[in-house]
Parts: C-alpha cells; structure tokens; sequence
C-alpha cells in the first residue's frame, strides 16, 4: 500500500533582512615612487627658498638700480619697490666711466677663452677618450693633478709666463691662462667617451679618417657639452677681476669688473650707480645664456647618442 502524500506546508512570507552594505572600493596601495601631499609641499617649500635666496639678491639691485635720488636706501624699512623709477643711474654710469669700452675689452677677452676652450678641448677631449697613444694615463693623471691646485697659487707663474711672452698689460695676456682649462678638457673626455665604439667602428670600416670621425661622429653627439662649456666659460671670464687687475696697467684697456671700481669714490659712493652698473654687467651673461640653453637643454634631453 502506497502511503498518503503529505499536505503541502503554506509558504511562509519571507521577512525583509537588513539592507546590504555596501563594500568601500579597495585603496589602491601607494608605491613608493608617489610622494605624499605633506611631502610634495615640503618639496615645493624648500624650492620657493632656494629661489628667493638665489634671485633675491638680483632682484634687490635691479630694484636700487631704478630709484630716484629722492629715494633713501639706507632706511631701516627700506621698499622693494621704487617710488619713482628712473634710467637715469645708467645714464649716469656711462658719464662715470667708458663702460663700452671696458664692455668691449670684456667681449675680447671672453672670445678669445671661448674659442681657446671649445677647440682646444674638443681636441684634448677626443684625444683622451677615443686614440690610443702611449702616456695616455699619464696625461690623464696630469689633468687631474692640476684640478688640486687652486688658481691662487699658480697665479704668480701664470703672471712671470705672461709678461716673458711680452703680453703683459694686453687683452691677450688676460684671456691667455683661461683658454684652455683643464675641467673642460675631462668634460670633453667624458661626453665623447659616452658615445659607444660600434659608432666609431664603422665610420673606421667605410674609411672615414680621425678627423672625420671627430667631425661627423663624435662633435653631434657632444653639442650639449659644447653649450655648458661655452656658457661657463663665458661667466668665468666675464666675471673674472684679480687677474685682469694684475695684468693690466692701462686704464683703457680694463675690462668692465675692473673697471667698475672707479664708481666706488674715495670718500663717498652712489650705491645707485654701483646697482646700475652691476646690472650693466649681468646683461650679457643673461644673452648668452638664452642663446646657448636651447642647445644645453636639447643636449640632456636627447643623452650623449642620437638615435
């Protein structure tokens, strides 16, 4: 016998639970090259002091190059910027003292050590870093050797070798010692040692000679160098005020740093004129800067290969 089938249970409605939460997205972890907010601030903080410490200065000249004779610099709150800014302190310099003329030495000098440097040590450069001669090291070590001197001490020699050449008191005499400096020379060395040798093997293998492969291979790859080389040597002989002062008897033929000394008088001085003169001074360094950084910028940007 079949049992009966049991009756069938009522649905029982179901009860309404609690509502679902819902689950916060997961935190992407941080890596560790992401800085954190506190971080990044702090870094642009220590950015904005560095720079007020470095244009500061520049700044606060430009700005007592342009004031008035009715302006008071010496006071204790003293402004930023001038009541009444003028040009007439430039004026007023080139009245003071040729400053073309000493402007014009300056140039002389300065090309004549840029184009000491840029040729002299290209050569060198290659030279060290690209043939093989016997003392290689040795001149290596002698660059370098020098580089633990400083200035001061072989400024005496440098003088005694300057006037034996009959340069003394002349623009050649000044720009001489720093035609050729020897940092440059290793700089040199070091960007055309980053070029790689398969380059130079196979400029070698189609017959190309040494100076072909110094100018088709190795001066592309180096123009970077070449701009911060150029642009050193510039300021450096720009900005340059104990040897000139050493050299140089003639007042005619002082360069500009030498030269504007004689804004500072005897018994009283113009700090006004000696902010406009100063400013005179920089002007150039900023041009060549700004023509050169194109190629200084495009240079690290590229690497020391083309591709």
């Amino acid at each position: 016998m079949t049992r009966p089938a049991a009756p069938a249970r009522p649905a029982v409605p179901a009860q309404p639970g609690p509502p679902a939460r819902r689950t916060a997205p997961a935190r992407r972890p941080r890596s560790f090259n992401t800085p954190s907010t506190g971080r990044t601030a702090l870094h642009y903080l220590l950015l904005a002091v560095v720079l007020l410490l470095v244009i500061g200065p520049f700044l606060w000249q430009l700005s007592t190059s342009l004031k008035g004779p009715d302006e008071d610099v010496y006071t204790r709150s003293p402004s930023f910027i001038p009541e009444h800014p003028t040009f007439a302190n430039y004026a007023k310099v080139a009245d003071t003292i040729p400053v073309w003329t000493y402007a014009a030495n300056s140039l002389v000098v300065a090309a004549i050590a840029i184009f000491g440097n840029v040729v002299g040590c290209t050569l060198a450069g290659y030279a060290l870093a690209k043939l093989r001669f016997r003392g290689s090291r040795l001149v290596l070590g002698l660059f370098l050797a020098t580089l633990v001197l400083p200035g001061e001490v072989t400024i005496v020699s440098q003088y005694v070798t300057v006037r034996s050449l009959g340069l003394a008191d002349s623009l050649v005499g000044v720009a001489l010692p720093g035609a050729l400096a020897m940092l440059n020379v290793l700089l040199m060395r070091t960007a055309f040692a980053a070029v790689p040798p398969e380059l130079d093997q196979a400029a070698l293998v189609d017959g190309a000679t040494v100076w072909q492969r110094l100018w088709h291979v190795g001066l592309p790859n180096v123009r970077g160098m070449l701009s911060v080389i150029v642009i050193f040597t510039f300021i450096g002989a720009w900005d340059d005020f104990l040897w000139p002062l050493i050299v140089l008897t003639d007042p005619q033929k002082y360069t500009l740093t030498v030269g504007l000394q004689y804004l500072n008088g005897t018994f009283s001085s113009n700090p006004r004129l000696i902010a406009a003169g100063t400013m005179i001074a920089f002007l150039p360094i900023v041009v060549v800067f700004g023509v050169c950084q194109r190629f200084f910028f495009k240079g690290v940007e590229e690497g020391a290969v083309k591709g």
